[in-house]
């Protein structure tokens, strides 16, 4: 049983902040321990101060089911907490509202429900938004349903370690959730009038110049962001890219298909892409080896990213592989063609098969197997078979890897054979510096 006395000085002073603010975000980089953090500083609220009586922590399904209940129990001070799951169907939140306890866990997709059902009955006071980022969107049912009950919450703390995958535009509901508006405007209208300028298409909207400083200067005061480099000795991480690129007849194709949106599989079938949105979905598609058509259906192009990962695995013989991959059918094709690979289940077996070293091809998806989950056991080499736009998403799930605890240098294998995913890799990149500048600054 771990002491209170083993947190980090760090992790001290995130619990100072949040007890002596009320209202924060802890911008808190991967792998520095923002769970027991919190749960210590709520902790200290109710058995110490006795000033909080609920909370509520809303997480991802899968945090929600093995993270939290599951951190507490191992340390001494806080195995005291009671909890309650309202995670999945409706049912199960009804039936884990009659529970009495000090803490009721909740999965984001429910939040609106959990709103709308205790209406004027609503008696948390405080609340956790784990990973805040999926509430980085002004328009999304689940920060309206927050929006009509902040004002009844003594004590909110946002936790995330990428606030802004997309940039700054993504804080604005984030920390709404913290003061309604008091920092950065009212309404997403006032902040895009104030910081924000139209691109010269009139329809994305850029940060205006010297606008940064301003958001940041707005913040700070509420904001605490901690790099796991400035407190954590993490081993070195490879970032290696294995290239494979369409030549020949699979090339001209590719070109065409990008150029026409429209790519010819047989005579008389054809895949079309309507939008921007969906040519660039397709051609990643057509990169990893299969597209599907508008009924779902599967239309195999070639097994560049199969012969790859067999040169990956020959390669690192001795090594545990954990392989990200993005579409259905990616997942499938390593299947078929490694029957030795495993996908995470939602039991969790495999995962616990994957720690003790019993897996060597762990197969994941980054919505999925991002947040939340400790896999540095296991192994210590990530394979991105098929990528993600999401910035949030590859950092979180390469972080599954390369964290406290891993012992061994992490490399990372981007395998690549189209422009689209060398484009897709240099937007993360930029994205990555954006969100950097920013955590830097809220130090």
């Amino acid at each position: 049983m771990l002491k209170k006395e083993l947190l980090h000085p760090y992790q001290k002073r995130a619990v100072n902040f949040i007890l002596e603010k009320r209202n924060v975000a802890l911008f808190l980089d991967l792998g520095l321990g923002k769970t027991v953090t919190t749960l210590t500083a709520i902790e200290e609220l109710m058995y110490d101060k006795f000033i909080v009586n609920k909370v509520l922590i809303v997480a991802p399904l899968r945090v929600c089911n093995s993270v939290w209940e599951q951190e507490a129990a191992n340390w001494e001070h806080t195995k005291i907490l009671t909890f309650s799951n309202l995670s999945g169907g409706k049912a199960n939140m009804l039936k884990g509202l009659q529970k009495r306890a000090d803490v009721y866990l909740i999965n984001r997709e429910n939040v609106k429900a959990l709103v709308e059902h205790l209406g004027k009955k609503w008696d948390f006071d405080m609340m956790v938004i784990d990973e805040s980022s999926s509430f980085k969107s002004h328009a999304s049912q689940r920060f309206k349903a927050l929006k009509k009950v902040i004002h009844k919450i003594n004590y909110t703390v946002l936790l995330t370690g990428t606030p802004a995958p997309n940039g700054y535009m993504d804080l604005w509901s984030q920390i709404y959730l913290l003061d309604g508006g008091e920092r950065l405007g009212r309404t997403i209208t006032m902040y895009r009038q104030k910081y924000f300028v139209r691109d010269f298409m009139g329809y994305n909207y850029e940060i205006a110049t010297g606008a940064m400083k301003r958001i940041e200067e707005k913040i700070k005061d509420i904001v605490l962001s901690m790099d796991a480099k400035d407190y954590l000795e993490l081993p070195e991480r490879i970032d290696v890219v294995m290239e494979a690129p369409l030549k020949g007849e699979l090339l001209k194709t590719y070109k065409k298909f990008e150029k026409e949106m429209l790519l010819n599989i047989k005579a008389e079938e054809k895949i079309t892409a309507l939008n921007a949105a969906t040519l660039s979905n397709k051609l990643l598609q057509f990169c990893s080896g299969n597209v599907y058509d508008e009924d779902g259906n599967v239309h195999h192009i070639h097994d560049l990213k199969i012969e790859m990962l067999k040169e990956v695995i020959e390669d690192n013989p001795n090594e545990n592989l954990f392989i990200a991959y993005n579409y259905k059918h990616e997942l499938e094709q390593i299947l078929k063609h490694f029957p030795q690979a495993v996908a995470i289940d939602k039991g969790g077996e495999a995962i616990e098969k994957w720690n003790r070293g019993e897996i060597k091809m762990l197969l994941g998806h980054p919505q999925s197997t991002g947040h939340g989950l400790n896999l540095q056991k296991g192994g210590n080499t990530i394979v991105w078979y098929g990528f993600t736009w999401s910035l949030e998403y590859y950092q979180q799930l390469n972080a599954r890897l390369h964290r406290q605890g891993q012992t061994k240098p992490v490399k990372v294998i981007h395998l690549a054979v189209g422009e689209v995913e060398y484009k897709l890799m240099k937007t993360l990149s930029k994205k990555d510096i954006v969100q950097s500048n920013l955590l830097e600054v809220l130090k």
